[in-house]
């Protein structure tokens, strides 16, 4: 999961920028599988599963540039 910090983008724009990734994900071998928008704290979270933490990132860095704050490794509690 990845984590952008003080966006300055509204809903709408953060949608838009979720559909890029899902453009450009197979090259990498990577699925964007769902984004969330804290519009008050101006964060946005993105859930990937992808080989590595630098797959998911050259999505973003390719599909529109706004790489993320922060990545963080997570799984599924069961």
């Amino acid at each position: 999961m990845d984590v952008h910090r003080d966006v300055d983008a509204s809903v709408e724009e953060v949608v838009e920028a979720h559909e890029r990734d899902v453009e450009v994900q197979d090259e990498h071998g990577v699925e964007y599988k769902q984004s969330w928008v804290d519009e008050e704290q101006g964060a946005v979270f993105c859930l990937f599963e992808g080989p590595s933490k630098e797959a998911g990132e050259k999505v973003h860095e390719e599909a529109h540039g706004l790489t993320a704050d922060e990545i963080h490794e997570v799984h599924e509690a069961e």
